[in-house]
């Protein structure tokens, strides 16, 4: 419950594009919709601890990807319109990922792992 309450605080102090994840033995969970990651609109910036693991759900008609365009090491998904994608995340820095199939100027995350 402390988490929560120290938590909210920073979202709003960071702003509303980035979400913080603080325990690094957390599963992280990122939506994936059509042509968007997180939300429907802006580049978000997702924060989460060195060893945590993201997961990313696939949700709509098309199909997408989440592939590492730049940052400290290299993943990439399958391509799919449904299911997830799982990543335990060892290496810090940040990443900047993709959808292959999209592009960059309609489908990019910020990761940051601390």
């Amino acid at each position: 419950m402390t988490r929560k309450l120290l938590l909210v605080p920073a979202l709003a102090a960071a702003g509303a594009a980035t979400i913080a994840i603080a325990p690094a033995d957390s599963a992280t969970r990122i939506r994936v919709g059509d042509n968007y990651f997180v939300r429907p609109s802006g580049v978000p910036v997702v924060n989460v601890a060195k060893g945590a693991k993201v997961t990313w759900k696939f949700r709509g008609k098309s199909v997408h990807n989440v592939s590492v365009s730049k940052g400290p090491a290299t993943f990439r998904s399958p391509t799919k319109s449904s299911g997830s994608y799982t990543k335990k995340l060892t290496t810090k820095g940040t990443y900047t990922l993709i959808c292959t199939v999209h592009g960059a100027r309609d489908q990019k995350m910020k990761l940051v792992v601390r």
